[in-house]
């Protein structure tokens, strides 16, 4: 009975994990690796202390919601604008190349035709999660590698969410081609919308309560989930939505206070997304995968942050940066978790297929995380000479 209570399943999470991670920073192990083992411990398919991996993550999702607004605070308009013909050609060619990568593993494998195709797909996305919430925010040396990082993942979203309307929509090819030309005609409104409304509304009203911190949480917060769930409602992500939020208020001089101020809460739901997806996990599954799905986060895992740096080298990044980003981006995503789920639920893929691209996911999950936070400079570094807010 205890298990199906909300208040006892953030208890488990929050005090498991605070147990793991102790444990971890002793063994000098990334946090995140401790979450994910903490779901996978604590999931359905072994202890089944908790049963609903599902309320978990929709719960969770918040904290993805909060990072990309928060990362969307130190974005000003004008440099996403300086920055779009650069990041267009390199996720266009690095989606490209990965797509074509998992397909050929795929059907090496024995997968069909269509599987195939679809883990391809997976293979073209880095994770928003690990590469974000592992990147500095307020040292000064990482603004051009976070505005870099931000732009390519903002345009990989939009691939995957063009990729997800299709899958849904695979029986019925003119409705999906309808919502994808929608979906580009409503972002660039939702954005000039929210622009406005930011610049004639929400700084008058901050101007003038700006000494009611309390106000400023509740306005910030409304506004974040507001735009979200506006972008969702016409067909994008609620990331995407959160994104442009953020971005609409980046040029505010508040921009900064609101940022701190809604860092703990973004670290709350971010905890449970990473128990929820060792939770979702079904680790029973994998032997009749692992090779398939060893091979394919391999792949990742090497291939990634080669071909990113040799794209950004191309378009003139520093060389030292352009390995760095390379690395960040070196894993498979969350929204190819969404891209199985949605998949498999439209028919159109085997959960044989489904099940390789979890596993993959995960494997370069915790081996990417690890990389990072062992070498470069993040919050949650376990060297205090790498430890970066």
């Amino acid at each position: 009975m205890g298990g199906e209570s909300i208040l006892y399943t953030i208890f488990l999470i929050f005090t498991g994990a605070a147990i793991l991670a102790t444990v971890a920073l002793y063994a000098r192990q990334s946090l995140l690796v401790a979450y994910i083992a903490l779901g996978l411990i604590a999931g359905p398919h072994v202890t089944g202390l908790v049963a609903d991996p599902a309320l978990v993550a929709d719960i969770a999702n918040v904290g993805i919601i909060f990072l990309l607004f928060l990362l969307g605070l130190n974005l000003e308009p004008d440099d996403l604008k300086h920055l779009l013909r650069e990041a267009t050609v390199v996720t266009i060619l690095s989606c490209l190349t990965f797509a074509m990568t998992g397909f050929v593993i795929a059907m090496a494998f024995g997968f069909s035709p269509v599987d195939s195709m679809v883990i391809g797909t997976a293979m073209m996305f880095s994770s928003t999660i690990v590469g974000l919430k592992l990147l500095p925010t307020s040292a000064l040396h990482h603004q051009r590698m976070g505005e870099i990082i931000v732009s390519i993942l903002l345009l990989q979203d939009i691939i995957a969410v063009i990729a997800l309307l299709l899958l849904d929509e695979l029986g019925s090819d003119s409705a999906a081609l309808l919502q994808v030309l929608g979906m580009l005609i409503l972002l660039p409104t939702i954005a000039a919308t929210a622009y406005f409304i930011s610049k004639y509304v929400l700084s008058k009203l901050f101007q003038k309560f700006d000494q009611i911190s309390e106000y400023i949480f509740l306005a910030t917060v409304g506004w974040c989930l507001g735009i979200a769930e506006l972008a969702h409602a016409v067909g994008l992500s609620h990331e995407i939505g959160a994104f442009i939020a953020g971005v609409s208020l980046a040029a505010n001089p508040i921009a900064r206070y609101i940022a701190e101020s809604l860092k703990p809460l973004r670290d709350f739901f971010l905890i449970m997304f990473f128990f929820g997806l060792g939770a979702g996990f079904d680790i029973t599954a994998v032997g009749g995968v692992i090779f398939p799905a060893l091979t394919l986060a391999l792949a990742a895992l090497l291939m990634k942050p080669v071909i990113f740096k040799l794209l950004l080298r191309r378009e003139k990044e520093k060389a030292g940066m352009s390995g760095e980003i390379g690395v960040r981006l070196g894993q498979i995503s969350e929204f190819s978790l969404l891209v199985a789920v949605v998949a498999v639920s439209s028919g159109i893929l085997s959960e044989a297929a489904s099940m390789t691209v979890q596993t993959a996911t995960l494997i370069t999950f915790i081996v990417s995380s690890y990389w990072i936070v062992m070498r470069y400079p993040t919050p949650i570094a376990v060297d205090d000479r790498l430890r970066r807010d």
